[in-house]
């Protein structure tokens, strides 16, 4: 081998290790955002379920975390069958231990989609209130600053909000309390959380069409001519929805909505390099039976 040659393999085996670590670690960091989310939901959930979570509103307390530890799981399985299994040892048993598993998350992703359209009917439940004195509700009612933050009402703080805005919102059940441009706000939020969850959704039919293609499973022409055109569609709802959020300031989820396009885009490339391998294969093969 020559040293030009060397050179090259050397190269292709650095850029092939640098994409792995940097991949792992886009996964690494949305898996320390399903305990940011659970600590956020938590504090969340100590106000809107102050009589306590039950296995009946458990998703509704937690849509965010259980919904992206979901999204985790089912992205290390298109991971394994993308990228990691080889395709000789994607056994039948294999692939239904896979299809199963991932059938699995979908119900919990589905379910989360269904969390996030209570909350909508949560915020829709506020109704216009007329404050006389901010003050009387110190330490009964909780202020709520965005969709997950209520913060308890003090001889300090009432003054603040109360000088802030005229008019007010509560949600008697829950004693919580809401300016109008926050609640708008926090509609806004609440909506775009719905859209996004549904176009993640529209993301997984995408690749499940993709991997059963590639796999022989299925073949559709129409989808062949016209899936990019779909798939630009829904990761710039999703895109779109990462820009309202950093634009909003809400941080973690934006930071998260970025990780996770970028984790699908790689998942993507996987199938891209996955398609590319068998064509080759598949040329090579024709090769010698054209030469035999």
């Amino acid at each position: 081998m020559s040293e030009l040659t060397m050179n090259q393999t050397m190269k292709k085996h650095f850029h092939a290790w640098g994409f792995q670590a940097f991949k792992y670690l886009v996964y690494t960091a949305l898996a320390y955002n399903v305990y940011l989310f659970f600590q956020e939901e938590w504090l969340a959930s100590s106000v809107v379920f102050a009589g306590g979570i039950t296995f009946s509103n458990l998703i509704e307390a937690f849509s965010s975390t259980i919904d992206t530890g979901a999204w985790l799981v089912l992205l290390l399985l298109f991971e394994l069958e993308t990228y990691v299994i080889d395709d000789s040892k994607l056994t039948a048993g294999t692939k239904r231990v896979l299809h199963g598993i991932r059938a699995f998350c979908y119900l919990f992703i589905l379910y989360s989609l269904y969390g996030y359209m209570t909350k909508v009917g949560l915020i829709g439940q506020f109704t216009p209130h007329q404050v006389g004195n901010l003050c009387d509700m110190v330490k009964e009612w909780k202020f709520m600053e965005t969709l997950n933050v209520y913060n308890e009402i003090t001889p300090q703080t009432c003054k603040t909000i109360a000088a802030a805005s005229t008019e007010f919102y509560i949600h008697a059940p829950f004693k919580v309390i809401v300016d109008s441009s926050t609640l708008t706000d926090v509609k806004m939020l609440a909506w775009v959380d719905v859209i996004n969850a549904s176009a993640w959704v529209g993301v997984v039919i995408m690749l499940e069409i993709d991997v059963h293609t590639q796999l022989g499973n299925i073949s559709s022409k129409l989808w062949e001519k016209y899936n990019v055109y779909v798939k630009v569609t829904i990761y710039s709802i999703l895109f779109m929805a990462a820009v309202f959020w950093g634009v909003t300031g809400n941080f973690l989820e934006f930071w998260d909505a970025f990780l996770w396009i970028v984790a699908f885009v790689l998942i993507e490339r996987n199938i891209f390099e996955w398609q590319a391998e068998i064509a080759e294969r598949n040329s090579h093969a024709s090769d010698e039976n054209t030469h035999s």
